[in-house]
């Protein structure tokens, strides 16, 4: 006859599926907020991280208006997907171990957004043509590869780098929809954490230039990549690819 299950024992593998992840994705969503106020605000109205309203800014530009520019939304796109091409290269001999695939991805974004703050340290000037390009490409490139990351990863409602479809499952999914509201405070904190590095990014921006806001990105991505190398040998449960 088996013994009854504890119940905290019984929990325990849900509880410890993602581990640290969610906590570490919530930094790198903060990240997205940052580099997305320097992109917008000082280069252009283009993004880094979302493809989506370049895309959008692709028609408007097509269409006349001189707001946008077609060139700044292409670099940011086909730099956005190299980034994401090279998650897909270092998933291969890393992606069996969640912890070891983070700690790789982010010393490359770490060095990708160094090269930036190296442009823009160069030429403070970051809104001329080439410097604009020179930053847009390596942070476009250092957010497809947060956004590939986070997908191969999977944590659900953290993406890191868009909201849609966090917002469309708050709202679907809650009672008011016939939900039960599942993953209802990651996804709260998934929009906060990126609202709140949109905020303090525009902060650092208007106050002390790009390379704040470059520097505090640094600093985030390396403490994701400090935590990642800490379980590089580790054997736990959610450190193992699903």
């Amino acid at each position: 006859m088996s013994s009854p299950s504890h119940p905290a024992e019984s929990a325990a593998p849900k509880s410890s599926r993602h581990g640290p992840l969610p906590s570490l994705l919530l930094v790198l969503t903060v990240v997205t907020g940052l580099v997305d106020a320097v992109s917008y605000l000082k280069l252009g109205h283009v993004f880094v991280a979302n493809m989506t309203g370049n895309v959008v800014f692709l028609g408007f530009a097509a269409a006349g208006a001189t707001d946008f520019s077609a060139v700044a939304s292409l670099v940011a796109i086909v730099a956005f997907m190299g980034g994401a091409l090279v998650a897909g290269r270092l998933a291969s001999p890393l992606g069996h171990h969640r912890g070891r695939f983070l700690a790789a991805a982010a010393t490359v974004q770490v060095a990708l957004v160094a090269v930036a703050l190296g442009v823009s340290i160069a030429a403070p000037d970051a809104a001329s043509g080439a410097t604009s390009y020179a930053l847009i490409a390596p942070l476009a490139l250092a957010m497809g590869l947060q956004n590939a990351t986070a997908r191969r990863l999977g944590v659900p409602d953290l993406t890191t780098t868009v909201l849609t479809l966090t917002l469309t499952g708050l709202a679907a999914d809650s009672s008011l929809g016939g939900g039960s509201n599942p993953n209802i405070g990651r996804r709260l904190a998934a929009t906060g954490a990126m609202c709140l590095g949109a905020g303090v990014g525009a902060a650092l921006l208007f106050h002390s230039g790009v390379g704040s806001v470059l520097a505090a990105s640094i600093a985030l991505l390396m403490l994701v990549a400090a935590s990642g190398y800490r379980a590089w040998s580790s054997t736990e449960a959610w450190t193992i690819a699903g």
